[in-house]
């Protein structure tokens, strides 16, 4: 390789340079910047301190140079309605971004490569012969644009504002300040990065920005808004702009970025042209310079440049999506504010420090024990009881039912009733779960009807045979547990008739095929799937009668809670989506019309349910398609049902037509609780690979739901939270009385493999 050309000079453009430079002596190495040497949008760059060790093995002299300018903190204070909370032990260190392109610069001059300032690239073509494009022009890259269909980007602008300034205050924290106005909240991101100067990032909803007069304030005028609103933290310094060479106004959107492909023929994308991560995070620098690191390490190989491209975007995209995913939680909680404002201050920050999902609640408690314990301390005494337990394991009164913990068996579908008819498997199954700990265990979704069955291994509640069946499951659980169970009813509309689990999903049976209803006449699974038969009035009067009588039935069997299945595409579910639900008529077209139907069956079952114990709807909060249901949809069905009689939203996803796109991963539906339970004030639980104690703690400690639903974990483990009291050291938990000898055993087991040090 001969030639290396980098089109931007910024940390990413540099950091490339200079690590191309050293791997391949004999290439020329040249980077290309359109503004000055020290011309710069920001004021500190914040790398973490497990940021700086990929850097000391990458180039030592810049690393030694970065860390010599470095300003180090380790607490994170959050001021909130006239409180202040402080967490430490979380390891940042602050740069000045002037001094981090000095440092860069300086090295890069050093090694030989070749810098030009002031040089507009227009079109990279003008390196026609340069082995290797490097482009790292940021956030608008000119270069990426130029083959937008090869890299096919995506680009979504954000709904906050935000204005990049500086200070000479010191702050001894990385600080976030919250202050309400009459259009709306505001925050501050400050962190200190040299021992003279700050970064204060100001950041608000573009609504709030536009009702102040904002837009059409010159930069002047803005620092003097922001100034006077945060005047208490700032104790008379001024802020200050270094954005005066800039066009427009200092205001900006953060612009979300990624892209399918990060090379096209010789040219690579590195830093903000290919991906950016939310300012509140901190990592956009980081993610660059690591990326300059992988792409040098492939392309130094000596192999195939392409398949070495491959091998640098193979390297980096999962990496940058998990940061991304985080980035992504953290920037969606700063642009709802307004969400979360009426939690009490102190959970209000607990729910800023693990906004991510990166810092959970045992991180938390690793890097500030003494915070995590009040803060247990406070959660305890707010729940009612004597002492501090992990928040998991907080009680909760829904109703008049009474329920030990937050840990939820979620409703798993067994396929081996006959007839609709639970037997010693389901017994076992559910008495099993049951006695291992959790507060509340769910049937599977049982259907009102032989035609409302998924399958014709799908338990069902519409005759006195299966009323006793399950009377005899609810009494052993009585019996032997504390813990409580949950009903589920439900019709599977257009998705019935299939074959069992195990087998070919959601395909029809091979023969014995029953007739289907839906909303609309459209097959699940087109040229496959039968094609249902849309619903008359007298269909919908049946089918309300049906829940009717089966919530009747569970009644007298005993079951302690009702939830009513209205998502996954089943019957209810088909209603609500668009997608699905295509009539003209009444109880098609507007989301007021989609619900009427179900709203029907949900008043007519909530009129025969008792009143003192607790009724949930489940629903699917996205369909994760276009044209499916939107967020305001989402929040008028549950404030409807909820009104309507709900107590509890069980809020899921999706499932609603075969070309969804879900984006997976840890705990990845809760955020839709979260949506619901904070923004309408509607008790809600979480659902979605959620698979660890942490992850229950977490949640329910940052009150973004109220109990959590587990499943696959508890088919693997039955007594998943005995083993979660266990492993977190929470002795008080009830255990079954002919396992009690096991109990000691596993907790000291447990804290043995928990002490640091051989076993």
């Amino acid at each position: 390789m001969k030639r290396i050309v980098c089109l931007g000079g910024g940390p990413a453009g540099l950091y490339a340079g200079i690590l191309l430079r050293k791997a391949l002596p004999a290439a020329r190495v040249e980077i290309h910047e359109r503004n000055r040497p020290d011309d710069t949008f920001g004021w500190g760059v914040v790398f973490s301190d497990a940021t700086m060790a990929n850097f000391a093995a990458a180039d030592a002299p810049t690393h030694a140079a970065i860390t010599g300018g470095f300003h180090h903190w380790d607490d994170i204070a959050i001021h909130f309605r006239g409180e202040r909370f402080v967490s430490g032990g979380h390891g940042f260190a602050g740069i000045a971004r002037k001094r981090l392109l000095a440092i860069l610069q300086e090295r890069a001059r050093e090694l030989g490569v070749q810098q030009s300032f002031q040089h507009e690239v227009q079109d990279c073509e003008e390196f026609a012969d340069a082995d290797l494009i490097v482009a790292a022009d940021g956030v608008n890259s000119r270069t990426r644009g130029r083959f937008a269909d090869s890299f096919q980007p995506d680009i979504d602008v954000r709904k906050c504002r935000y204005i990049w300034l500086g200070t000479t205050q010191k702050f001894a924290a990385f600080t976030f300040a919250f202050e309400q106005t009459e259009h709306g909240w505001f925050q501050i991101h400050a962190y200190q990065f040299s021992p003279d100067l700050a970064t204060v990032i100001v950041e608000t909803r573009e609504e709030t920005w536009k009702a102040h007069g904002l837009d059409s304030c010159n930069t002047a005028q803005s620092i003097d808004f922001c100034q006077r609103l945060f005047a208490r933290y700032l104790d008379g310094h001024a802020l200050q702009s270094n954005a005066n060479h800039l066009r427009g106004s200092a205001w900006l959107n953060f612009s979300r970025v990624s892209c399918q492909r990060w090379h096209h023929g010789r040219v690579v994308l590195i830093g903000d042209a290919a991906h950016t991560a939310h300012f509140s995070i901190g990592s956009g620098t980081k993610l660059a310079m690591e990326d300059a690191i992988a792409l040098t390490r492939q392309v130094a190989g000596g192999g195939d440049l392409q398949a070495a491209l491959e091998g640098y975007h193979a390297e980096r995209n999962l990496e940058v999506l998990k940061l991304q995913s985080a980035a992504r939680n953290r920037m969606e909680w700063f642009e709802n504010v307004a969400r979360y404002a009426h939690l009490p201050p102190p959970q209000f920050a607990y729910s800023l420090l693990t906004g991510s999902q990166r810092i959970g609640h045992e991180n938390l408690k690793l890097r500030d024990p003494a915070f995590v314990a009040g803060y247990e301390r406070w959660l305890a005494a707010r729940a009612g009881v004597a002492a501090a337990r992990p928040p998991m394991f907080l009680p909760l009164t829904l109703k008049s039912l009474q329920l030990e913990n937050r840990v939820v068996v979620s409703p798993m579908a067994q396929y081996s009733a006959s007839d609709g008819l639970p037997d010693d498997w389901h017994l076992v199954h559910y008495g099993h779960r049951a006695l291992g700990g959790a507060g509340l265990v769910y049937t599977e979704m049982t259907c009102v009807s032989p035609e409302g069955r998924i399958t014709p291994g799908c338990t069902g509640l519409w005759n006195e045979a299966q009323r006793d069946a399950w009377r005899r499951i609810v009494q052993f659980v009585h019996s032997h547990s504390r813990a409580k169970l949950c009903l589920q009813i439900g019709h599977s509309g257009r998705k019935g008739s299939t074959q069992l689990g195990w087998e070919e999903s959601d395909h029809p049976l091979p023969q014995g095929n029953w007739p289907l209803l839906a909303p609309s006449p459209l097959p699940y699974l087109e040229g496959i799937s039968q094609t249902p038969r849309e619903m008359t009035r007298a269909d919908m009067d049946q089918v309300r009668g049906q829940f009717v009588h089966s919530a009747r039935l569970g009644v007298v069997a005993g079951f302690d809670m009702l939830e009513l299945h209205m998502a996954h595409g089943y019957l209810l579910a088909s209603f609500l989506s668009p997608l699905t639900n295509r009539r003209g008529d009444e109880y098609g077209g507007s989301v007021t019309n989609r619900l009427r139907f179900p709203l029907e069956v949900l008043q007519a079952v909530r009129a025969v349910w008792p009143a003192e114990l607790p009724l949930s709807v489940r629903v699917s909060a996205t369909d994760w398609a276009a044209g499916g249901l939107s967020d305001e949809d989402a929040l008028a069905i549950a404030t409807a049902l909820h009104v309507a009689g709900a107590d509890l939203i069980d809020v899921s996803t999706g499932q609603t037509v075969p070309w969804q796109k879900p984006v997976y991963g840890r705990m990845w539906q809760t955020p839709f609780a979260d949506r619901v339970r904070n923004e309408t004030g509607i008790a809600t639980i979480a659902v979605g690979n959620i698979y660890e104690p942490d992850h229950v703690n977490s949640i329910i400690a940052s009150g973004r739901a109220d109990l959590c639903a587990i499943a696959r974990p508890h088919l693997a483990n039955p007594a998943w939270t005995l083993d979660a009291a266990a492993r977190q050291g929470y002795l008080q938990q009830w255990w079954p009385a002919p396992y009690l000898s096991g109990k000691s055993q596993l907790e000291r087991n447990q804290q043995r493999a928990a002490a640091p040090g051989p076993a």
